[in-house]
């Protein structure tokens, strides 16, 4: 993705993050349901048949892993 693509990408993914945390934090979804929401999307990348934009799909579902391994970070109680 590049130029107005890669904006509109990134504006999505941090609208969706965002969703997600606020989600959590009011106690709307569980953790449980909110990691499983993450792990079907990267899977829906990760096991996609092998074609031009199978780069593009590896990289989208490591995008989403890292998130799932960021939300397993301890989080800090100020």
């Amino acid at each position: 993705m590049t130029g107005s693509n890669d904006i509109a990408g990134r504006a999505a993914l941090t609208i969706c993050e965002s969703l997600l945390l606020a989600l959590s934090e009011r106690n709307i979804l569980p953790e449980k349901e909110i990691t499983g929401i993450l792990k079907d999307a990267a899977a829906s990348h990760e096991f996609v048949p092998a074609d031009d934009q199978a780069e593009i799909h590896a990289a989208v579902a490591a995008l989403i892993n890292t998130m799932l391994e960021r939300r397993n970070i301890p989080k800090r109680r100020g």
